[in-house]
């Protein structure tokens, strides 16, 4: 009854091998699905209040606390690297998803991470575990170590001298049990040479029976409870296959599609070639950390569907394609009216304790793309299986690669829903929640903690955020079969003025204001609303998520500020023609605050832009 979800480290750099199981690089977003997640499975609703007596359908975990995001690059890895992170970059970045996990979710539980953080194993950071997350944000769950995490301390890490020193490190800390059999071991010697004493012990004990009892596996007959007797029966009906297709549908990205190539024609399109080494591996779809999927529909299967006269051919006989047939290959895709090309990457190119090395197609990918779209009849349609972002530019210049999408790893039924967007059965709508970064950007030494450029040396940043260099594609980019308009309707804003209000308190003006001092109270108060009316300008219904960022005024920088970010986003459903208003609610102090380098909470005073597609609405601070 206890899950280890969710991962809600921030996808920092493209080469992360886990970032597939993460919302993205995005602290805002991130933070959002935090708390849907964890109120979704442990039984709490939105309104507030959790389950009858606090119990709880399930129990949460949020990991890995906290700064986790390498795994094995160029000889670091996961269990001795030391991240380097300014407080700026902890408070406004690496910090927010967790703290909302707590405070909004109301997680029960937490993983600390195997890497240290300024020098402290994460596992034994008595600020981390007991100030901040029970004491600040007021935590009230169990912690758990990731595995094995605690033997590193002394065994690799060298951070504790004994095996005792590392137990009593952990414990004093304020975490309650470890993965593995090194508490087990160790914690009567430790309690025997005084270094820790039964009191933590039943601090421990108490955090995690108190999760058990909320869990209803202490109240009686525990195979009555709600959840105890589900099988796989219940698992895969039709309703849970019929949702696993819908998140498919919703999370493709359709990033390009030059001429209107997509959707192809249900009724003129005859002949139909499928190639490539993802295309017919239903393993693939499935990603890290899945269970057994009730059945897979691979892209192969999904467009046979659609036409009957279909072709498949692996193109390589694997990911890497060492091994390509040309010839044959070549043959059959002249022989065809279109051509679907599935390539990407798998879990042998990124997973966990596997960083990629580089940002493009493995091997021969590249070669076997361009030379099938040469001869091909008519533009060719690449679909993209991966985790993280690959470099697409060679594609910009040829254009008989005509349309692009992105799957990610979508799934049971990714196949199907694949198949349905590009004949059009589903209009796409599915956004990037990362930067796509160039294959250049691998000169970035991925130990690199820092988010925020630095001019003097050349690093660039990370993130749309703070991200200075050339991209790919943008946070955010997806394209559709239909076009939107957007139009600030109203920004209601109240009369407060925070000018007025500076860091010494004083009424004079200031370049920022810092929370602490107005109080979050008067923040409340300055709560506004802003209402943008989008409209469907296109002939076909569809779903798009509408995006509200903020932008700074021109030349501002004060301190480290973002070049933009995400204030708000909600998804509508639309019919031709159709138009909506969508409100979103924008506090100054949650959505305007950035940290300053003492890892403060500051709201810029100025010019500000609340940007929607493109069109902009003016405020003052």
């Amino acid at each position: 009854m206890t899950f280890w979800s969710p991962n809600i480290n921030i996808f920092r750099d493209p080469r992360w091998g886990r970032g597939q199981e993460t919302p993205g690089e995005d602290p805002f977003l991130t933070r959002k699905y935090a708390v849907a997640f964890v109120r979704g499975i442990q039984g709490d609703s939105f309104e507030g209040g959790a389950l009858k007596d606090g119990r709880l359908q399930v129990s949460a975990c949020c990991k890995h606390f906290t700064a986790y995001d390498l795994d094995n690059w160029k000889g670091v890895n996961r269990f001795t690297f030391n991240a380097q992170v300014t407080k700026q970059d902890m408070a406004d970045t690496y910090q927010p998803p967790f703290k909302s996990c707590i405070e909004e979710g109301r997680a029960s539980g937490i993983m600390c991470a195997y890497n240290l953080v300024n020098g402290v194993p994460n596992c034994a950071d008595y600020n981390l575990l007991t100030k901040t997350a029970r004491g600040e944000w007021g935590f009230q769950g169990y912690i758990t170590s990731d595995c094995d995490a605690v033997s590193l301390i002394y065994e690799q890490q060298k951070y504790a001298k004994s095996h005792e020193d590392a137990v009593a490190y952990v414990l004093k800390a304020g975490m309650d049990v470890n993965c593995g059999t090194y508490l087990a071991n160790h914690t009567k010697s430790a309690v025997e040479k005084r270094k820790i004493s039964e009191s933590d012990i039943d601090r421990a004990l108490h955090n995690l029976f108190a999760v058990r009892m909320r869990l209803g596996l202490l109240n009686g007959n525990p195979n009555k409870q709600p959840y105890a007797n589900l099988s796989r029966k219940d698992i895969c009906t039709p309703e849970h296959q019929e949702l696993a297709l819908e998140a498919a549908r919703d999370g493709i990205v359709l990033l390009e599609n030059y001429a209107n190539l997509l959707p192809l024609s249900k009724t003129k399109t005859k002949s139909l070639a499928v190639i490539g080494p993802n295309a017919n591996v239903s393993k693939t779809l499935l990603g890290n950390y899945a269970g057994p999927p009730c059945k897979t529909i691979t892209p192969l299967e999904g467009l046979k569907g659609y036409v009957k006269e279909t072709q498949f051919h692996e193109g390589c006989k694997a990911i890497n394609c060492t091994v390509v047939d040309t010839s044959e290959v070549l043959k059959i895709a002249k022989s065809v009216d279109y051509v679907v090309l599935v390539m990407g990457l798998n879990q042998e190119r990124e997973s966990e304790e596997l960083d990629r090395e580089d940002l493009v197609l493995p091997s021969e990918q590249q070669n076997l793309i361009t030379s099938i779209a040469k001869v091909a009849r008519k533009p060719i349609v690449l679909v993209l299986l991966c985790g993280g972002p690959v470099d697409t530019l060679f594609t910009k210049d040829d254009p008989k690669i005509g349309s692009i999408l992105w799957a990610g790893y979508p799934g049971e039924a990714g196949g199907k829903a694949i198949a349905e967007i590009i004949f059009g059965d589903h209009n796409p709508g599915g956004r990037l929640p990362l930067t796509w970064y160039p294959k250049e950007f691998i000169k970035v030494p991925m130990t690199d903690m820092r988010m925020r450029p630095d001019p003097s040396t050349g690093y660039p940043g990370r993130t749309y955020r703070f991200y200075q260099g050339l991209k790919v594609y943008e946070f955010g980019h997806g394209l559709s079969y239909s076009k939107y308009s957007y139009k600030f309707v109203s920004v209601s804003q109240n009369t407060l003025d925070f000018k007025e209000v500076s860091t010494t308190g004083k009424l004079e003006k200031s370049s920022y204001i810092s929370v602490s001092q107005i109080g979050y109270g008067l923040c409340e108060k300055a709560k506004f609303s802003a209402i943008v009316r989008v409209k469907n300008e296109g002939k076909m219904a569809g779903k798009h998520s509408v995006m509200l960022f903020l932008r700074r005024g021109e030349g501002s920088n004060y301190n480290g500020s973002s070049l933009k970010q995400l204030v708000g986003f909600q998804k509508v459903s639309l019919n031709e023609k159709e138009k909506v208003n969508v409100e979103f609610e924008v506090n100054p102090c949650e959505h305007f605050g950035r940290a300053n380098e003492d890892g403060e909470l500051v709201i810029e005073t100025g010019a500000q832009y609340l940007v929607v597609g493109d069109q902009e609405y003016a405020i003052n601070i």
